[in-house]
């Protein structure tokens, strides 16, 4: 009788052994897949180029605060630059875009955009809201392609933050904007 009783514990022991390195393998993985996935979150939310540059100046590159206070000293005409605060001036509020979106089926989909644009050594807020229409006129025809799918997604703010930077430069010259700061992207 003592032989039976050893036989299904003898039985069951490796199918138990074998779960045990089957969940440890799956939890592994798991684990793996989870800090994989922040590190590349992290590394694109923080290793850019832009934020590069902004660490860069915090540090106290000299060279290149100098370069920029230089650019805003020469266009500045006693106006809002005049403030002492060099080339920390507020950002410009761009009225909400609203368009719709492009899909195959011809449901209609809505985007609604809300940025503030961060004016760049070149220019002043109060030039960048001169050259607003511009602008608008150069968002529109990338916003109008854009299709739901486009927007899904952790990097689809960043997607559309370079994009709309990208055209900002394009329409205006390098220097005149420096940033792009989404305030709101609804899609219905």
């Amino acid at each position: 009788m003592s032989n039976d009783a050893d036989k299904p514990e003898a039985e069951g022991a490796p199918p138990a052994a074998k779960n045990k390195k089957k969940k440890l393998i799956v939890i592994g993985a798991a684990a793996a897949a989870v800090l994989l996935g922040g590190g590349g979150g992290a590394y694109m939310m923080f290793g850019g180029g832009p934020a590069k540059a902004e660490a860069g100046a915090g540090h106290g590159d000299k060279a290149e605060a100098t370069e920029e206070e230089a650019a805003d000293e020469g266009e500045g005409e006693g106006g809002e630059g005049g403030h002492g605060g060099g080339d920390k001036e507020a950002p410009l509020d761009v009225p909400p875009l609203l368009v719709n979106l492009r899909t195959a089926d011809g449901a209609p989909h809505f985007l609604k955009v809300h940025v503030m644009l961060v004016p760049g050594a070149k220019t002043t807020a109060a030039s960048l809201k001169d050259s607003l229409p511009a602008l608008l006129d150069a968002y529109q025809p990338f916003l109008r392609e854009l299709r739901p799918e486009d927007l899904s997604g952790s990097a689809a703010v960043f997607r559309i933050k370079e994009e709309l930077l990208i055209r900002s430069r394009d329409a205006l010259g390098d220097g005149k904007v420096k940033e792009i700061l989404v305030q709101d992207l609804i899609q219905q």
